[in-house]
């Protein structure tokens, strides 16, 4: 194949020749000759580079459209589908955990309240004892001739005896509410059992009896623990009515509210004898003769949580 040079040499010699022939000058023929130059460099420089560019970025272009893309699609459907297990499996867990489901499979050994038929009301009070509440809400309990159930936290049983042995000694029922008021939904089914016994090991060391009735903190468990309570012969006992005297330290108005939006005969109160350090009950201790007394008034029968629920106190 002919060198740049060649052709040029040969295009000057056709250029003179064909000029001479035409009666060209010599400039007009230096001026074709630099036009014609330009032209054969200019589409040579292109021959030479602009076919592996265009090849480089087609190629670019091809892996862009045909790989990123996919690789997206591809990364969001791994996403999508690990989001969707992820939300079907924390729903599957929501489903099991529900009170409802859980009241339907473990009938009597997991309750919410009682018969509905009766005028019958229980109250109830979790974290006990504490010498800053409990005494006086069993005062105001004295008082009234009401009793009531409270749910012991067994750790705070050991450092204070005789709140316990006076919880038993005027008529009140005694239930359990673990060792440190643990999560137990969050616990492996020996370290759960080991928060039942511990609590009950303590309570019967005090007063002599191991109670029936469990109440876990935050009302949490898992089917297998409610499994293991009924076959050990304990129920699990929640609520369906909230005084939520635990939230932001409410006043004794807001407390019996809260009372009154979802009572009805057969209704298990949650309340507190008991807090953390930042915790003010006041708002309980208040709320408490108003409560009795409307209760009354409006004819409910204030009875301990065996009366409302046709169970056995202790084992």
């Amino acid at each position: 194949m002919p060198t740049l040079k060649t052709l040029l040499k040969i295009v000057f010699s056709v250029t003179l020749a064909t000029g001479s022939l035409a009666g060209v000058g010599s400039s007009a023929s230096a001026s074709s000759v630099s036009e014609i130059s330009t032209w054969i460099l200019e589409p040579a420089k292109q021959q030479l580079t602009n076919p592996q560019t265009k090849q480089k970025q087609s190629t670019v272009r091809q892996k862009n459209k045909s790989t990123k893309p996919n690789q997206n699609r591809t990364k969001s459907k791994k996403v999508n589908r690990s989001g969707k297990r992820n939300s079907k499996r924390a729903n599957k867990r929501n489903d099991d955990m529900s009170w409802v489901n859980m009241q339907n499979k473990y009938p009597g050994t997991f309750v919410m309240s009682g018969s509905r038929d009766k005028r019958n009301v229980s109250l109830t009070f979790d974290d006990a004892p504490d010498p800053r509440v409990t005494p006086e809400i069993l005062d105001t309990l004295s008082q009234y001739h009401i009793r009531a159930t409270f749910f012991i936290v067994g750790d705070r049983a050991a450092k204070h005896p005789e709140l316990v042995k006076r919880i038993m000694r005027e008529g009140h029922v005694i239930g359990n509410h673990s060792y440190n008021h643990a999560v137990l939904s969050k616990l492996p089914l020996a370290q759960f059992q080991q928060q039942i016994w511990k609590t009950d090991g303590i309570i019967k060391r005090i007063v002599g009896v191991s109670p029936r009735l469990v109440r876990p903190p935050y009302g949490e468990m898992k089917p297998q623990q409610i499994a293991w309570g009924k076959e050990n012969g304990f129920t699990v006992v929640n609520w369906d009515v909230d005084s939520e005297d635990w939230r932001n330290n409410p006043s004794s108005a807001r407390v019996l509210a809260n009372i009154k939006k979802t009572l009805q005969p057969g209704s298990i109160i949650l309340q507190h004898a008991g807090g953390g350090d930042r915790q003010d009950l006041s708002g309980t201790i208040h709320a408490l003769p108003v409560l009795i007394e409307m209760l009354q008034g409006k004819g409910y029968n204030i009875v301990t949580l065996p009366e409302l629920l046709g169970r056995k106190a202790y084992r």
